[in-house]
C-alpha cells in the first residue's frame, strides 16, 4: 500500500468538526516575490477528478471540507458559507460544507446533488478541479458529463450499506470512459465506530468489482467528510490505518498519460490566415510531440508535408507535447481545414468510416437505429447513423441484453455507420481521438456521448467502383431529369391513388418512371420489419437507399410511403443531388382519412387492435417546408395528380 508522505500533514487551525470559518482563508504568499509565486503556481501539475457515490453518500460534504481545509476559500465565500449553514444546513450550529457545493434551489431543497458542479482549489504541490457528480440513477448523463475529461475518480461508498446498485452504476461508467485510477471512499465510518473490519470487509468486495470491469489501480481510504477524519491528514480515531489520507494521496498520484507513446497527433481546429504570407494551423495536440523538421501526413486526405515552425502563445518553440496548444505552419501548400488531424508522418493515426462503440443516451427521446445525427469527434463533425444495436448493457450487473433502441441513461454497444471517413484512434488510447457525441440535427441538442472501440472490418474492406457510365448518360440516353417524388401523409390520404395517377401520365408521355409503394415494398425487401419507431426507421433508409439506385439509373422516382418522421425525411433528402428530391405532402384531416378506411385498418387500432398506426398511438410529424402542399380533402385525386406533373412542368 502506498506510505504516507509529507504532504497536507501541515497542523490545521480547526479541528475536526469545528464549526469556526476564520482557519480557511488564504495563504498569502511569505516573502517571495510576486512573480517567483505565480510561476510556481503556473508550473504545478493539474489534477481532474470526480466523486461519485449513490445518494447521501457524503460526495458534497467531502468535497466541500477539502475546500475548506485547503485553505482556499475567500472571506466573503466563508461568510456566505456560514450564513447559508444557519439557513439551510443539516448540521446545527457547525457548518455544512456540502453546501459549497449544492449549488442549486432544488438541490438544497431536496438535500441531493443534480447537476454536475465544478470547483477548483489547489495545494503547494498541486492544483485540483473537481466535479460532484449526482448521485441518483436519473441524472447518470450527468455523471458521466463530469467523468468524460477527469483522470482520477473518488468512488464514495456509506460504510453502513457498503456496495450499492448506484456504486455497480457509477464504476461501470468510470471504466467505460478510461479512468484508469480509482480511490474508494469509505465514507461514515465514524457512524460504525471507526471500525476496521467493516472497511476491510467493503474495500476486498469493491476490489473484486473493479477486477472484473478491469480498473486496474484501486486505492481504498477509510474517512469521516464530515468530521474530516483522514480527509486531508492522517485521523488518530484510526490508528489501524498506516497509508496516505485522501488529499495526500491527490497529490502524489502520478499523471498517467498514454498518449505520449504515439506519434503525434493535432486536430486542426481553425486555420490561421491573417495574411497572404501566413497560413497556421491551430489547435490542441492530443497525443505526441512536433517539433520543426517532422514529417506529417495529413488525414483523412492523406497529404504529407514537413514542419517548418511551432508557435505557442509565447512565439516560435523548438518543440511542444500533448496537451498544448500550438500553431504549425508547414513547408508546403497543402489543402488542409477544421477538422482535419495533422499526425507523424511515421506513425499515423487509422482512418475509417464504420466503428464499434459503446453509447450512452441521454436523451429523453429514445435511440432509433438508422436515424440519422451528427457526431462530433476531436474537432470534426461529420454525418453519422447507429445501424445496428448489437446489445444494450444493464450496467448494475453489466448483463448483456437484446435491443432494439436505447432509452434515456441505457448504454448500448452499436455499430455506428459515418458518411466520411474520419482519423481516430482506439478510447483505450487517447480520449480526444476515441470520444465522441451524436447531436440531434434538428434541435441541435447532444443526445449521446460514445467512444469507439475499433474500426469495423467491412470499412477497409469496401471500396467506391467506378462506373464508366454515369448518371448523367444515362439520364440523358433516357431524355429525362432523374428526380424522386417523395409522398408522404397519413394512411388513407391518398398517396397511392396519386402516385398511380402521375405515373400513368409519365408512362403516356414516354418517360421512364417507377413506383415504390409501400405495401408492395413490405412484401419483399421490407417484409422483415414491422411498424415500430425502429422498424419505420429502417424502412425508409431502405427506400431511401434504393430509390438513389433508381436515381443513378436516369430514372423518375415515385415514393408513396407514410414515412412518418421529418428526420427520416431529411435523410432521404441528403441522398439526392439539389433539385433531385421533391417532398409532396398529401395533407387530409384525420376524421376524413379514417373515413376513407376502405382496409378497416383505423378503426382495428381504436380498439387496440394494432399497435403503432401513424395518426393514432405512433405520431405522425407533417412536413414544414415540402415542394408541394397537396389538399387531399379539397379536391379530386385526378386534380391533385395534375399539380404534381405541373410542378414538374410536364402538364
Amino acid at each position: 500500500m502506498q506510505q504516507e508522505t509529507d504532504a497536507g500533514s501541515k497542523s490545521r487551525d480547526a479541528k475536526p468538526g469545528h464549526s469556526s470559518v476564520a482557519a480557511a482563508r488564504s495563504p498569502v504568499p511569505g516573502p517571495r516575490s510576486l512573480d517567483s509565486y505565480l510561476k510556481q503556481h503556473e508550473e504545478k501539475p493539474l489534477l481532474r477528478f470526480i466523486t461519485c457515490g449513490s445518494v447521501d453518500d457524503g460526495k458534497s460534504t467531502l468535497i466541500g471540507r477539502l475546500l475548506f481545509d485547503s485553505k482556499r476559500l475567500f472571506d466573503d465565500q466563508l461568510a456566505a458559507l456560514a450564513n447559508d449553514s444557519r439557513r439551510h444546513g443539516t448540521q446545527g450550529d457547525n457548518i455544512d460544507y456540502a453546501l459549497l457545493l449544492d449549488g442549486l434551489a432544488a438541490e438544497r431543497e431536496q438535500g441531493i446533488t443534480i447537476d454536475v458542479a465544478y470547483r477548483y482549489f489547489d495545494t503547494e504541490k498541486r492544483k485540483f478541479i473537481v466535479a460532484d457528480c449526482p448521485g441518483h440513477e436519473q441524472y447518470t448523463r450527468n455523471m458521466a458529463t463530469g467523468a468524460s475529461t477527469a483522470d482520477l475518480a473518488v468512488v464514495l461508498v456509506d460504510a453502513r450499506k457498503g456496495l450499492l446498485t448506484q456504486t455497480h452504476r457509477h464504476s461501470y461508467i468510470v471504466s467505460l470512459l478510461g479512468i484508469r485510477q480509482v480511490v474508494l471512499a469509505v465514507n461514515k465510518m465514524d457512524l460504525v465506530d471507526y471500525d476496521h473490519a467493516v472497511f476491510e470487509r467493503i474495500a476486498d468486495e469493491y476490489r473484486a468489482l473493479a477486477q472484473q470491469l478491469g480498473i486496474a489501480q484501486v486505492s481504498c481510504i477509510p474517512l469521516s467528510a464530515l468530521n474530516g477524519d483522514n480527509l486531508s491528514q492522517r485521523s488518530e480515531r484510526m490508528p489501524w490505518y498506516d497509508c496516505t489520507s485522501l488529499l495526500q494521496h491527490l497529490e502524489s498520484v502520478p499523471l498517467l498519460d498514454s498518449d505520449q507513446q504515439t506519434g503525434l497527433r493535432l486536430p486542426v481546429q481553425w486555420v490561421n490566415r491573417p495574411h497572404q504570407n501566413f497560413r497556421g494551423f491551430v489547435g490542441t495536440i492530443a497525443a505526441g510531440s512536433v517539433k520543426p523538421g517532422d514529417a506529417v501526413v495529413v488525414l483523412p486526405s492523406g497529404r504529407r508535408s514537413t514542419v517548418a515552425t511551432v508557435l505557442d502563445g509565447n512565439g516560435e518553440v523548438a518543440q511542444a507535447h500533448s496537451g498544448q496548444a500550438v500553431t504549425l505552419t508547414l513547408a508546403d501548400e497543402i489543402d488542409i481545414s477544421r477538422g482535419d488531424v495533422i499526425a507523424a508522418a511515421d506513425d499515423p493515426a487509422e482512418v475509417a468510416d464504420q466503428f464499434a462503440a459503446h453509447l450512452l443516451w441521454m436523451d429523453e427521446a429514445a435511440l432509433l437505429p438508422g436515424r440519422p445525427y451528427l457526431l462530433k469527434i476531436g474537432t470534426r463533425t461529420v454525418s453519422a447513423t447507429i445501424s445496428e444495436i448489437k446489445h444494450r448493457v444493464d450496467v448494475n450487473t453489466r448483463e448483456h441484453l437484446a435491443a432494439k433502441r436505447l432509452e434515456l441513461n441505457e448504454v448500448g454497444y452499436c455499430n455506428l455507420s459515418l458518411d466520411e471517413p474520419v482519423a481516430f484512434a482506439a478510447y483505450a488510447s487517447n480520449r480526444v481521438l476515441g470520444g465522441f457525441i451524436l447531436i440531434d440535427r434538428q434541435s441541435n441538442a447532444t443526445v449521446a456521448a460514445g467512444t469507439l472501440d475499433f474500426a469495423l472490418r467491412r470499412a477497409g474492406n469496401v471500396h467506391w467502383q467506378h462506373l464508366d457510365v454515369d448518371k448523367a448518360a444515362r439520364a440523358r440516353a433516357k431524355g429525362q431529369q432523374p428526380k424522386v417524388l417523395w409522398f408522404t401523409g397519413l394512411s388513407g390520404a391518398g398517396k397511392s391513388t396519386i402516385a398511380n395517377l402521375v405515373d400513368k401520365r409519365l408512362h403516356a408521355l414516354g418517360y421512364h418512371s417507377f413506383i415504390l409503394d409501400g405495401d408492395n415494398v413490405r412484401h419483399g425487401l421490407n417484409r422483415d420489419l414491422g411498424f415500430t419507431d425502429e422498424d419505420r426507421v429502417e424502412n425508409i433508409r431502405r427506400v431511401a437507399e434504393v430509390a438513389r439506385l433508381m436515381t443513378d439509373a436516369g430514372l423518375i422516382v415515385l415514393v408513396s410511403f407514410i414515412s412518418p418522421f421529418r428526420a427520416e425525411r431529411q435523410m432521404a433528402r441528403e441522398r439526392f443531388e439539389d433539385g433531385e428530391f421533391i417532398e409532396i405532402f398529401v395533407d387530409v384531416p384525420l376524421a376524413l382519412a379514417e373515413q376513407r378506411d376502405v382496409k378497416g385498418l383505423y378503426r382495428k387500432a381504436r380498439a387496440g387492435q394494432i399497435p403503432n398506426f401513424t395518426g393514432i398511438d405512433s405520431p405522425y410529424e407533417a412536413p414544414t417546408a415540402a415542394e408541394l402542399h397537396l389538399p387531399a380533402g379539397e379536391q379530386s385525386p385526378e386534380q391533385l395528380a395534375q399539380q404534381v406533373l405541373k410542378a414538374l412542368r410536364l402538364d
